[in-house]
């Protein structure tokens, strides 16, 4: 059950203590008080948990402040899309708003492995006018013998070169909540320059202490990848975990599933799922081109693999990509084969324009059509 208070209600001491004296009537519920920050102003739902099958909804409905009372039907109680909510909110950070209805690109380094590279990318984003972009400090790798990531010991030149070149926000692979840690320290010590999108990755998606920890935390928004081996609704799930202990500023990540039936990409490519996440959920939806194809291969027309995946991802709606370049792919330390060359960044930003162009175009056919069948 979600009680959405009216529009500005701030729940002071006297509206939570009256809430809390609703619930006390009905036996074993709990209350989670949440604020939607949206772009244009801020909601106030409180999330009751427990068996709230026998609980009337004119109990909440009566109190003053209480716009309305929702019964939550889905088993994604707060990233689920239900009826009654706002249909869309998202969050912002750094001066960018991340919601289902923006667009981002996330171009940089899978892994940092020098200070040169990580500033020959962030000048050629910065030249283009990008501001977010990916690095990874740490690398969780299948073999204990490939490169781990360098840590925290790359983080205060990471944060120096993307304060220079006006970089707003990072997103960054954590894989223990000691990360947080000295991400947090690294920030504060650089002056806080930039942001940081702490992102759980694909092998990490089901260890729930960890997305309990990453949830608790409020510092950062998360960029939750689905888990390489298990179902879209186990995902979510997961994801849930991370909502549940307090942390809202979630995107969902797409990177392709691992199967044979992909072949000979290195991941078969989820992307068509990303209106199903969408319709499922309010989060904003990422993906990850790079590590669902996972070599850059042209196709006959000369369009790369990587190019023509991430376009449908985008086409359908994605509002955020994730994919790599490096300054030189033969010498990246971690997954040099899927790596673009610097050369080719700016006509795949303008080819994410393009597919970007013709979801608008799409999307307004589609409320065109449906306002023409309901008249």
């Amino acid at each position: 059950m979600i009680v959405v208070l009216k529009p500005d209600t701030q729940p002071g001491p006297s509206e939570r203590a009256a809430l809390r004296a609703v619930a006390a009537r009905y036996p074993d519920l709990e209350l989670r008080f949440h604020r939607v920050r949206g772009a244009l102003q801020d909601l106030h739902e409180v999330y009751v948990f427990g068996p709230t099958r026998q609980v009337p909804t004119e109990a909440f409905e009566e109190l003053p402040f209480v716009q309305k009372v929702i019964r939550v039907s889905s088993k994604y109680r707060i990233i689920g899309r239900h009826d009654g909510q706002a249909p869309e909110v998202g969050f912002e950070y750094q001066g960018l708003t991340f919601s289902q209805d923006s667009f981002h690109v996330f171009a940089g380094l899978c892994a940092v492995d020098t200070r040169e590279h990580v500033e020959v990318m962030m000048q050629a984003l910065a030249r283009l006018g990008i501001t977010t972009t990916r690095m990874g400090a740490y690398k969780p790798r299948t073999s204990p013998y490939d490169f781990q990531g360098h840590g925290r010991a790359c983080l205060p030149y990471v944060f120096e070169l993307a304060g220079r070149y006006g970089i707003r926000v990072i997103a960054m692979e954590v894989t223990h909540e000691a990360h947080l840690e000295e991400i947090h320290d690294a920030l504060a010590e650089a002056g806080h320059p930039t942001g940081v999108m702490v992102q759980i990755g694909t092998r990490n998606a089901q260890n729930f202490e960890l997305l309990k920890h990453v949830g608790r935390q409020h510092e950062f928004p998360v960029l939750f990848k689905r888990g390489m081996g298990i179902t879209l609704e186990e995902s979510l799930n997961a994801c849930e975990y991370v909502a549940t202990n307090g942390n809202h500023r979630i995107v969902f990540c797409l990177r392709g599933v691992k199967t044979n039936l992909g072949d000979p990409h290195r991941n078969l490519v989820d992307f068509a799922q990303v209106p199903v996440v969408k319709r499922q959920t309010r989060l904003p939806v990422c993906i990850d081109p790079s590590h669902s194809v996972g070599k850059k291969v042209p196709a006959p027309d000369r369009i790369l693999d990587i190019w023509h995946a991430a376009a449908q991802g985008v086409i359908a709606g994605a509002n955020m990509v994730l994919v790599d370049f490096h300054p030189r792919p033969e010498k990246a330390l971690c997954d040099g084969p899927q790596a673009m060359l610097m050369e080719e960044m700016e006509a795949f930003f303008e080819d994410m324009r393009i597919c970007r162009e013709a979801y608008r175009k799409r999307r307004a056919l589609a409320e065109r059509t449906a306002s023409a069948l309901a008249a």
